[in-house]
């Protein structure tokens, strides 16, 4: 069997060369291999930026989102990306999270757990360490912030009560949601979560400030105390 040879993006017309193709074309029609392709800018003398690129989407099985969970260390794991070129493709994936996260949002309401999953997705998807969350919320259950309370390691993170009532008070909150992630994808409360939550359900109680809900939220699939009846 004859082996496949490489060809060069020099060596392509210049309109599939991915720069020249998106300044022609625009930058809808490039694969995610080319986009990728002009971060890295090159390949090595055996493969091209755009075989390279599609290296390593095979690897992720073509789900960007599992890309943008590689750090710098995992992506020079691949012959031909070193750390100045893994440090663009962590900076471009980590910018189109902020873009998401800042688009205009209008007034939301919370109706539903599904509508809490919905709201954290820009926060907390991806993210490879748990994230405490407060949603604040008015008396018709209107969001009026998302605050990060704490930030931990990959199973657990600490929350001090006095924190989290202190912001609620701080934002005239009339009721609160609290929120973390499992990045384990197991959305199974542990003792220490319903440990804490019935601890900062019965703190909102005595303040007339009720905890209306605490989802564990995970890339594809949540849990939700209320709909469990436990809260």
């Amino acid at each position: 069997m004859n082996p496949v040879t490489s060809i060069k993006i020099s060596e392509l017309a210049e309109e599939d060369r991915p720069r020249e193709k998106l300044l022609l074309k625009g930058k809808t029609v490039l694969s995610d291999a080319e986009l990728i392709a002009i971060l890295i800018g090159s390949g090595t003398p055996t493969m091209s930026a755009v075989d390279l690129s599609r290296l390593i989407l095979r690897e992720v099985g073509h789900d960007l989102a599992r890309l943008a969970k590689m750090s710098v260390k995992d992506l020079m794991r691949f012959k031909g990306i070193g750390e100045a070129k893994a440090i663009s493709i962590v900076a471009a994936l980590e910018l189109g999270r902020r873009r998401k996260e800042q688009e205009p949002q209008a007034r939301f309401r919370i109706r539903s757990s599904l509508d809490i999953y919905e709201l954290m997705k820009p926060e907390l998807y991806d993210e490879i360490v748990e994230h405490f969350y407060l949603i604040l919320l008015t008396r018709s259950n209107y969001v009026l912030k998302k605050q990060l309370v704490s930030l931990g390691g990959t199973s657990t993170t600490v929350v001090d009560a006095k924190i989290v009532f202190k912001i609620a008070i701080e934002h005239l909150a009339q009721s609160i949601i609290l929120v973390h992630n499992h990045p384990s994808g197991d959305t199974t409360p542990s003792d220490q979560d319903r440990k804490l939550t019935k601890s900062l359900v019965k703190i909102g109680l005595e303040l007339d400030l009720p905890v209306l809900d605490h989802v564990i939220f995970s890339d594809h699939s949540y849990f939700s105390f209320a709909d469990e009846g436990i809260l």
